[in-house]
């Protein structure tokens, strides 16, 4: 498989005051395309941090974050934004709907930010609100969705520009055990069959158990991968 994903002794530090709080202690890390990783560690060992550097949230101390061949590190902060913009889609654990859209406004704006115009034709977006049980959801507001329809919506918008990388930020972490199972079935079938790339930070060891690899940290560190 070739590699879509890869990090070379990636360092964030905060500096607070003259104080230098170092978070991340030097990353090396290879995602191959089609992989679902789940990263895996205590509270405040750096796996948001990784996280939000993977997706260009944030921007590194030092080291390479080097995505579909571009390196995001060695890019200016608008170059990040059209890289993020381009390939990769964010499933967060508080969902970020806008809330005075309908689900499939909220693909809708997705699409339109993907491709600087008004979207697509929809045809994409209606096939994945589809494959996530949502065709009988699109004209509800998430305020009329359950949790993990919300979360399933959340997810949509992610996936319907085909992004090379999905990075879920604790996605069942708000959800009961069987809204769970639904939304990593999903990222499963999404894995299995489009072959998606998807990284996801998570507590929960049966949520990582649907993963193919497991990454763990520690203390900043990637201590078994």
């Amino acid at each position: 498989m070739d590699t879509i994903l890869q990090t070379i002794d990636l360092r964030k530090s905060y500096k607070i005051g003259k104080i230098e709080n170092p978070v991340l202690h030097g990353i090396s890390l290879e995602i191959k395309k089609g992989e679902f990783v789940a990263i895996m560690g205590p509270s405040g060992c750096g796996k948001s941090t990784l996280l939000h550097l993977l997706g260009g949230l944030l921007s590194p101390t030092s080291g390479n974050i080097i995505i579909d061949g571009e390196d995001l590190a060695r890019v200016s902060d608008a170059q990040r934004t059209d890289i993020r913009r381009r390939k990769i889609g964010f499933v967060f654990q508080r969902f970020n709907l806008f809330p005075t859209l309908t689900a499939e406004g909220n693909l809708k704006l997705a699409e339109k930010i993907h491709t600087g115009n008004g979207g697509s034709d929809g045809v994409n977006r209606r096939e994945v609100l589809r494959l996530l049980k949502l065709d009988d959801k699109m004209h509800h507001k998430p305020l009329e969705l359950s949790g993990g329809e919300q979360q399933r919506v959340a997810l949509a918008r992610a996936v319907v520009n085909n992004p090379a990388i999905i990075l879920a930020d604790e996605p069942t972490g708000n959800l009961d055990t069987e809204n769970s199972e639904i939304v990593l079935n999903m990222f499963s079938e999404l894995n299995r069959k489009f072959n998606q790339t998807i990284i996801m930070i998570t507590h929960n060891p049966e949520a990582a158990a649907v993963c193919s690899r497991i990454v763990r940290m520690r203390d900043g560190l990637v201590v078994d991968n």
